[in-house]
């Protein structure tokens, strides 16, 4: 619907002025150095949506070994018995401490029989579990989904007798945990159970339910090693499912080692915020806080396909978000490690994997390239102060004494570059070399003297990109 209104004067007069300026800005971007411009543009426009870094490290500030929460993968449901395979060492440089499947009830065949007479077969199952071991890493086990043997209905239904899924539950960790001899291992129960299957944490289909008879499992497994269950899995932190498991874990004294959810998003500080969060709710409950653990076991930027995880976009924000996690997050578990088949036929397909599908050669892609850039970083950490809304860094000093970063630059707009300004603090006057190498592949080296106890440099990050920053006294 058209309808033409009287021009307000004052509008008219802040409309001209907008569109002088404009024009003048133009007219000078026109004959000033482009990097001048870019300047201008940048104060105009972008202090109003975000902060640059200027770092600052203290290169004799050792605040402890280096965080590394990133060292923590998972696998979804993408292929009938999946395995490893010709990955291991490829997903062994990562050094993962974790690797965790869902699936594995579904996909690996480990229930046989019908309700009330259930057998079990390893075979396939413990195949996985060894690649896994071959990586260096131990198994995290999400409990999931409903045996086919003992279902009322599909693999998201309730069993048939609640006796088989205890009991499934109890011999699966006395298998891992047992037979298989490996201590520590993790037992999550369900995965997104608010999606997968409709849970809610009341009512006729309750997640609770499920966690109950999970933890009686628990309990009744003989001849374990040391190992941990929790759940839920949920698709993302919410306080009211926090609230109900926790009361449930105290009234009904069920099995509560760990708290888990997963997140998607392109917020940095999300990862860091709901753990600030949930430590918060916990308090309310004396009798878990002392030891209950908080696990974020999937993340990335987007719980959808998304091309961005078949490129630098991807690895930028997997570096940047990981960085952002700091000393929040013990445990993150990247999602996921290899892509699924295209229906269409695809190789690139938005989906989330590290690597491509085995038909397209199980090519590695930048998110793993990042990780593993990420990961070459020294252990003995150091203080680093002025990171921003896009440029996040973790700085580190190396057996021979240099200092190491890793610099991310995450835009979710794809628009960012920033020319990030480093300043070393309490350094040795005298001539360093500084190498840059970045993920998008170019390498610079160049010399920097100081007679002072400061030293100065730039490093220009293109959007979406990662570096590994070397400061080397000559």
């Amino acid at each position: 619907m058209n309808q033409n209104y009287p021009i307000n004067p004052r509008l008219q007069k802040k409309r001209k002025a907008i569109l002088s300026f404009f024009t003048l800005l133009i007219l000078v971007g026109g004959i000033m150095a482009g990097a001048w411009q870019i300047k201008v543009v940048r104060q105009f426009f972008g202090q109003a949506s975000g902060k640059e870094a200027n770092l600052v490290v203290d290169v004799t500030a050792v605040l402890g070994p280096m965080p590394r929460p990133w060292r923590n993968l998972a696998q979804g449901g993408e292929d009938h018995a999946w395995r490893i395979g010709n990955l291991t060492g490829q997903v062994a440089a990562l050094k993962p401490e974790y690797i965790r499947l869902d699936h594995i009830y579904d996909f690996y065949d480990i229930v046989q029989g019908t309700p009330g007479n259930i057998t079990f077969d390893w075979t396939k199952f413990d195949l996985i579990i060894d690649d896994i071991i071959q990586t260096g890493a131990k198994p995290y086990i999400a409990l999931s989904y409903m045996p086919p043997a003992i279902s009322s209905g599909d693999i998201l239904a309730y069993p048939t007798n609640w006796s088989d899924w205890q009991l499934v539950v109890q011999k699966t960790i006395e298998h891992v945990s047992g037979t298989k001899g490996i201590r520590d291992v993790y037992y999550e129960v369900w995965n997104e159970p608010d999606l997968f299957g409709s849970f809610k944490y009341y009512g006729d289909k309750n997640y609770l339910t499920l966690y109950s008879y999970a933890s009686a499992g628990a309990k009744n497994a003989h001849g374990a090693l040391p190992f941990k269950l929790g759940g839920p899995a949920i698709t993302a932190l919410y306080e009211n499912w926090f609230i109900a498991w926790a009361k449930g874990c105290t009234e009904n004294k069920w099995r509560c080692d760990f708290f888990s959810w997963h997140r998607y998003s392109n917020d940095l500080d999300q990862y860091a915020q709901d753990m600030k969060s949930v430590r918060q709710w916990v308090q309310e409950f004396p009798q878990l806080e002392p030891t209950l653990e908080f696990q974020i076991t999937e993340w990335g930027h987007d719980s959808n396909n998304h091309a961005g995880y078949d490129s630098q976009y991807g690895a930028a924000h997997t570096v940047a978000g990981a960085i952002a996690m700091g000393n929040y997050v013990q445990r993150a578990f990247a999602f996921e490690i290899q892509d699924g088949k295209d229906p269409n036929g695809k190789n690139l397909w938005g989906r989330w994997g590290l690597f491509t599908h085995n038909d397209f050669g199980a090519n590695s892609k930048p998110r793993y390239r990042g990780l593993k850039m990420l990961d070459s970083i020294a252990d003995q950490r150091l203080q680093i102060n002025g990171l921003g809304s896009w440029v996040k860094a973790l700085a580190a000093k190396n057996t021979n004494g240099d200092t190491e970063m890793i610099i991310a630059n995450f835009d979710a707009n794809a628009a960012h570059s920033e020319l990030v300004p480093i300043t070393f603090i309490n350094i040795e006057p005298g001539t360093y070399t500084l190498s840059k190498e970045f993920l998008s592949g170019s390498k610079q080296t160049q010399e920097i003297a100081t007679t002072a106890a400061a030293l100065r440099a730039e490093v220009f990050m293109p959007v979406n990109d990662v570096a590994k920053i070397k400061l080397i006294k000559k």
